[in-house]
Order: structure tokens, then C-alpha cells, then sequence
């Protein structure tokens, strides 16, 4: 690996092929032909789990035959109270007696354990199908550990250094998660609804809100983590906490929000559910909402929607709790009352849901993509992940030849797995038909660019979005540059020497023409970081490839066609055609091609920094060639330019190079870097990194954002913390 910052010029190098180079290439080109024919499998990046995973399975022995049991600390507490024996007798008779003893006496182990037992209890009821009293033990587990955690009354003798510290977080979390499952089976929960669960000994009011970018009517349903394996992306990245990662599966706003094409069919993204919960004593009177419920047979419990001003009346306690889901991008730890509280969270398992479903499977087709353009037309353009956010800055990930955003998911799962990348950046993905011409992709690129931008910011006041940061891997690469670039008349004058004035034609017809041959810096672009990249061509783009390519890749009717009306139009006006009718993406990346050198020599933005990521085999594969320097189609005089701010060399092949830890860590460098220039420009008047907490009084669930308003007048919901406790990367 070698990082340098460039001072100095270097003249431009060219490889010569073997002389059985065109043979190779046309026997790779047979092979993932043949490949595609076959109909190639795609992997899957989750499967279900035969049993869900569960912190509480090895201390409960809850898959044991004779499982669940209480712990032996627990046992020793029971024994120390003289409550053994009953336990052994009527575990019912002794949870009644143990929650009296913990409302007479503040002692964590009694606390713990009843927290415990009521878990068990919990779990040996929803064996059995009694799904009432399942939730009624699962709800005192809860709330139980919830005031360990929290309640005033432990305050002076809990021990966060205690390992019971953490089995009663774990009691929580497993808690709250069995709890959500059983009324996931009842009714869906829905942010922005207030419910009712009456058990046969216990009233729960619990409201679900939403915090985060999302919105309420953007949740359709929620899937449980802890139910799936990652199989394919790299790492899983976690951070240990309070409550239940969550694989939440948004609902399209439907017509009148044009932001909506933006957001892909089936995107699913993370959240955690977190359950605050409060005693108020019971009052009398009468509801005065509307109530509308269901009851499963043979179970005595309801769940009840109602409204947010309703009165509760109820002969016992009722437990009010407020069931919020959090945005991890957004934040992973919370403050309430005077603790600070990490959030348990995974970035990944929502990501990989996404990526395994059939809406995504359908869209994402790389081969399509590359034999027939026309069809990938209609699936062409930005994506985005999570929300759009005027304060972050944009990353827009562009893919190379026979690819697609799917080749991206590596680099995206680890680079938001920082803290301070996620804090102010925002990722986006380009796809695009890449069987066609380069500079028609770019083309493209731009147009859709200025069309986002009109959708989400008409007014050009986002100023975050005027530092966007372009990624481009292989020819996407090409088409990231192509954005920064000012080609003057060279492009034109490749195919005519007339003016383009003079030229006759439909008007749509002629700008299509024109613009396709004309670029000007985009200067909302303000760097690019090129990987893997035939900056002067490919020599895998050979005459024999070219012809096999040519054979299979089915040219864009509508470019082709505008050309072909143009050129009947404008007799002798051309000078060479084949770049307007004939050329496709093989075409486009040969060494040969006359656009390269007009690329190299057009000017540059001034206010746009460039890095490189270039791959050099260092044992290369035989068929690459024995004096072959580079990532296995392309070579390294190829790659490298001399315009960079930087470049890195990683010993990866060509398809992985983008994929490996040095080039995602290299990235992050220079993202972090380009912050620092950002910040020190002073155009932006960002948030302090260090986040201002989300302050709750603890007992009623009110939250309190008192983070200084954002530019813009826009205020923050709430802030990620910069150094999130727990965090760890894991495969």
C-alpha cells in the first residue's frame, strides 16, 4: 500500500499487450457470457434463523428440555428470603410475594430477581400459548428492570459494575422484545398511536412515537433482527445498549411527493424500539376517545386504540409507557433523567434485508443493465437510502461496467459504521444502463443531478449539498470526472468540424446532440475519488472483445435514433459517425478511443480535489500476463493520474478493490479531509460534534431537545453522539 501526496508531474506511460492479449480477453468474455446465460445465482445477504438470538439463552437455559430456569444468583436471593420453597411449591405464590418485598425494600437482588423470575414465568406462558399471561409477566419484567435501571428508590445502590448490571439490561431488552412480538401477532404497532393492553392483573397505556428523519406515515411494519444472519456483506456493525434493533420496512407516501422516486420499493432501514415506562395510580371516570380493538379467542387480554387525550380508568395500576423508535444514524445514545443511555443498535441486518428483498432483486440486474440499456432506462437514477438531509453532505457512489449500487454495500455499511462520517454525511447511489457510452452516462448523470436538486432544494439554499463528494468505481469513475470538467468544443470537434450552430434538425434532437458532446464543472461537485479507473482506456477493450461485445450489447434506440435522424439531415455535416451510432461501453473504454485524450487536456474545476485508488495485483494471475502491472483489467499507467490530491495502491483485483478494508479506510481519510477544508472554509455553520443529548424528565417520557437550531433555521430533533459507547465492528 503506498499513500502520496502529489508535488510533481510524471509523464504519461502506455503498455503494449502480449500478442495473445485479445485471445485472453475474448476467452474472459466467453466465460461471463456464458455465465449470464446460465442465469448466474445471486447471493442471498440474510437467512432466517431457526431460533432467534437471544442474550438470555445460556444464563436461562431457555432451550433446554427443561428450560427456562432462574439463574443461581436468583435462587440464592429467594433462598435468602425464605421464599425457596414456595417458589418450588407455586412459582405465582412467590412472584406475588417477591413483588412485595421489592415494593418494601430497596435491594437490587430482589428487584433483579423478580425482574428475572417474571421473565421465566413469561417464557414458559408463551410456550404454552397463554399469551395473556405472557404479556402480563413479560410487562412486570420490564418495568421491573426498567426501575433497577432508573428508579430513584436503587439510585444509591446499584452498581454498574456489577455483572448483574448487565443481565438487567439484557432482562429489558429480551423483555421488551417478547413483549413486541406477541402484540406484533395481536395488531401492528404504529408510530403516532396510543394503545391499550388489559391483561387478566395489568393495565399498559403505551404510545408509539417516532424519532428521526422518517416519517410516521413512512412506517409500514417492523421485522424483528435478532430473527436473521448476515451472510454476505463483510461486517456487522452493532452497538450494545437498551432496547431491540428493529428492521423497519417503509411505506411509499404515494402521489404528490415527488421526493418519492428517490427512495427505492422495499427499502427497509434501522431502528431501535426503546419502552420508557411510568406508574400512575388509577383514576376514575370515563374515556371519552373512541375506542376500536380486537380480542384473539380464548385469551383475556385486548389491545385498544385510542386517542392521546383519553383517561385511563382501571382498578389497579396502570403502566404508561411510551414506545418510541429511534434513528441510529441520527442517534445511538439518549439521556434520560440524569443517565446516559447507549442505544442497542445494528446498522447491517436492516441493510441486508433491504438488499435480499424481492423489490430490490428486481431492479438491481447488472447484465441487464449492460445488454440492454433501453430497458435499464426505466430504472435509471439517484437512490437513496435514509432520509435526505439539507445539513449532511452528499457522497453519490457511482458504479463501472456490468455493475450495479449492489457493489457499493460494503463501503456504505462500513463507512456509516463511523460516527463522524454519519454525523455529516449522507449517502447516495447512481444506476445507471452501463452497456452504453460513457459520456452518454454522464450525460445522464447531470441531468439527473439538477433534477434532484429542483426536487429537494428549488431554491439552492442547502449549502451542504454544494460540497458533494462523487465516488465512482471503474467507468464509473469516468462518469464522476466528466462532472468537474469543461470540454469547451473538443468533444464536439471529434465528430464535426462545422459549427454546431449550422446544425439542422428537430430541436430536441439537436440539444440531445449537443449537450451529450458538451460538459461544464458541476459546481456543486467538490471532490472525486476515482477507484480502479481506466483513465486512458482498458486494453481488455480489444478488437475481438469490441466485436463479441458489439454482437451481445444492444445500442440505446433513442440515442442511436437521434443520431441517425441528424445525420440524414446533415449530409457531409459529420465527420465520423460511429461515435454517435455505433459505439457502446466496450467502444467507449478502448485505448484507442479519441475521447480519452480530449478528457486528459479539457480544464478542471479549480475548486475540485481529486484522489485515486488504483489496484496492482502483486502475484497478478496468469492470465493477466507475466509482466502485468495493475488490478487485472486495468493497468497501472492507465489508472494512475497526475492530478491527484492523492492516490493509494492496494493489492486487490479489479471487481474487489473497492471492496477491501485500505480502500474503504482510504475513503474515510479523505472524507474526513474533506471536512476539515469544509469547516475551515467556514460555509457551513454546523452543530458542535459533540451532540447535545436528549434530555427526558424519566417519569413521564417527555423529551426535550435543547440542541441549537441547525442552518437554515432548521432545528434538530435529536444528535448522534460522536463517540458512541459499545460500538464495535464484527464478521
Amino acid at each position: 500500500m503506498v499513500c502520496s501526496n502529489r508535488s510533481s508531474a510524471r509523464p504519461i506511460l502506455r503498455s503494449q499487450s502480449p500478442p495473445w492479449a485479445s485471445v485472453r480477453c475474448c476467452a474472459i468474455w466467453i466465460v461471463l457470457l456464458c455465465c449470464t446465460s446460465s442465469g448466474c445465482i445471486t447471493s442471498r445477504y440474510l437467512e432466517n434463523r431457526s431460533i432467534r438470538e437471544n442474550a438470555l439463552t445460556n444464563s436461562l437455559h431457555l432451550l433446554r428440555w427443561r428450560g427456562p430456569e432462574i439463574s443461581e444468583r436468583t435462587q440464592n436471593t429467594l433462598s435468602r428470603y425464605g421464599l425457596i420453597e414456595t417458589y418450588q411449591d407455586d412459582s405465582q405464590i412467590c412472584l406475588h410475594r417477591l413483588q412485595t418485598l421489592n415494593a418494601q425494600n430497596p435491594d437490587t437482588e430482589l428487584a433483579y430477581a423478580l425482574s428475572e423470575l417474571s421473565y421465566v414465568e413469561g417464557k414458559i406462558a408463551d410456550r404454552d400459548g397463554r399469551s395473556s399471561d405472557a404479556m402480563n409477566h413479560y410487562g412486570v419484567a420490564l418495568t421491573t428492570s426498567y426501575r433497577y435501571l432508573f428508579g430513584d428508590q436503587l439510585g444509591e445502590v446499584r452498581n454498574q459494575y456489577d455483572p448483574q448490571f448487565r443481565a438487567v439490561c439484557d432482562l429489558y431488552n429480551e423483555s421488551l422484545e417478547d413483549l413486541l412480538r406477541l402484540l406484533c401477532a395481536e395488531n401492528r404497532l404504529r408510530p403516532g398511536q396510543t394503545y391499550t393492553i388489559q391483561t387478566a392483573n395489568q393495565k399498559f397505556v403505551i404510545r408509539a412515537e417516532m424519532r428521526g428523519a422518517w416519517k410516521e406515515d413512512e412506517f409500514d411494519h417492523y421485522e424483528f433482527v435478532s430473527d436473521y444472519d448476515i451472510k454476505t456483506l463483510n461486517n456487522r456493525h452493532t452497538t450494545y445498549g437498551l432496547g431491540v434493533p428493529l428492521i423497519a420496512v417503509r411505506k411509499p407516501r404515494g402521489e404528490g411527493h415527488p421526493e418519492e422516486e428517490y427512495y427505492p420499493e422495499g427499502l427497509s432501514y434501522a431502528v431501535t424500539a426503546l419502552l420508557r415506562c411510568s406508574t400512575e395510580p388509577s383514576r376514575g371516570g370515563r374515556g371519552t376517545g373512541i375506542h376500536s380493538g380486537m380480542a384473539r379467542s380464548g385469551n383475556s387480554h385486548s389491545i385498544q386504540q385510542v386517542s392521546h387525550t383519553n383517561e385511563f380508568g382501571a382498578a389497579d395500576e396502570t403502566a404508561v409507557c411510551v414506545l418510541e423508535f429511534f434513528d441510529p444514524l441520527r442517534a445511538n445514545q439518549i439521556q434520560l433523567a440524569n443517565d446516559w443511555v447507549p442505544l442497542e443498535t445494528d446498522l447491517t441486518t436492516p441493510l441486508a434485508y433491504f438488499l435480499d428483498s424481492d423489490e430490490y432483486r428486481k431492479r438491481d440486474r447488472a447484465t441487464e443493465g449492460l445488454l440492454d440499456p433501453d430497458d435499464a432506462q426505466q430504472k435509471r437514477g439517484l437512490y437513496m437510502l435514509e432520509p435526505y438531509d439539507p445539513n449532511r453532505i452528499p457522497v453519490l457512489m457511482v458504479h463501472g461496467l456490468w455493475s450495479s449500487p449492489l457493489t457499493w454495500m460494503d463501503m456504505f455499511n462500513d463507512l456509516r459504521s463511523f460516527p463522524e462520517i454519519r454525523e455529516r454525511y449522507q449517502f447516495w447511489f447512481y444506476l445507471y444502463p452501463s452497456g452504453q457510452p460513457f459520456w452518454i452516462s454522464a450525460t445522464q448523470l447531470r441531468s439527473d443531478l439538477f433534477a434532484m436538486r429542483q426536487t429537494f432544494d428549488p431554491a439552492g439554499q442547502d449549502r451542504a449539498v454544494d460540497h458533494t463528494v462523487l465516488v465512482g468505481h471503474s467507468m464509473g469513475g469516468l462518469v464522476s470526472r466528466m462532472q468537474t470538467i469543461d470540454s469547451g468544443d473538443d468533444f464536439w470537434n471529434l465528430v464535426s468540424d462545422k459549427p454546431k450552430e449550422k446544425l439542422r434538425g428537430p430541436p430536441q434532437d439537436i440539444n440531445k446532440l449537443v449537450s451529450a458532446l458538451e460538459f461544464r464543472p458541476n459546481r456543486s461537485v467538490g471532490r472525486v475519488i476515482t477507484i480502479g479507473t481506466p483513465h486512458r482506456g482498458s486494453n481488455l477493450a480489444n478488437t475481438t472483445t469490441r466485436w463479441l461485445a458489439g454482437k451481445v450489447i444492444k445500442l440505446p434506440r433513442m440515442a442511436v435514433s437521434t443520431s441517425t435522424r441528424l445525420t440524414r439531415a446533415n449530409p457531409g455535416f459529420f465527420r465520423d459517425t460511429r461515435l454517435l451510432t455505433e459505439a457502446n461501453a466496450v467502444d467507449s473504454l478502448a485505448p484507442d478511443s479519441p475521447i480519452f485524450p480530449v478528457m486528459l487536456r479539457a480544464k478542471r474545476s479549480a475548486n475540485v480535489k481529486y484522489h485515486n485508488i488504483v489496484g496492482v495485483l502483486e502475484d497478478p494471475p496468469i492470465l493477466a500476463g507475466r509482466h502485468h502491472r495493475g488490478d487485472g483489467v486495468v493497468e497501472y499507467n492507465s489508472a494512475t493520474m497526475e492530478d491527484t490530491e492523492s492516490e493509494l495502491i492496494v493489492d486487490a483485483t479489479h471487481t474487489k478493490l473497492h471492496m477491501t478494508g485500505k480502500a474503504i479506510f482510504e475513503v474515510r481519510r479523505i472524507l474526513l479531509e474533506h471536512l476539515e477544508e469544509v469547516d475551515s472554509e467556514d460555509r457551513l455553520a454546523w452543530a458542535p460534534h459533540s451532540a447535545t443529548p436528549l434530555m427526558s424528565d424519566g417519569a413521564s417520557g417527555m423529551i426535550t431537545d435543547v440542541a441549537p437550531n441547525l442552518p437554515g433555521g432548521r432545528p434538530s430533533v435529536y444528535q448522534l453522539m460522536s463517540s458512541p459507547p459499545g460500538a464495535t465492528s464484527r464478521r
